[in-house]
């Protein structure tokens, strides 16, 4: 992620470590990553912001959804 921002709610990224693509839901405390998949239930949480590589900015994403 060098050079970008940090993903945020409402962003889609890809996920390095768990190897798949999903869209920001919460940051807790700015340590914690809640992530969704696309589509479909589930969740799971990420530490390392530097894994998560940002797709599609939020600002953009509002126009897809």
């Amino acid at each position: 992620m060098t050079g970008e921002r940090t993903p945020w709610v409402g962003d889609l990224i890809h996920d390095e470590n768990a190897d798949r693509r999903g869209i920001v839901t919460d940051v807790r405390g700015g340590t914690v990553w809640v992530l969704r998949p696309e589509s479909g239930p589930g969740q799971w949480t990420s530490e390392q912001p530097e894994c998560l590589t940002l797709m599609i900015p939020r600002e953009e994403m509002r126009g897809q959804l």
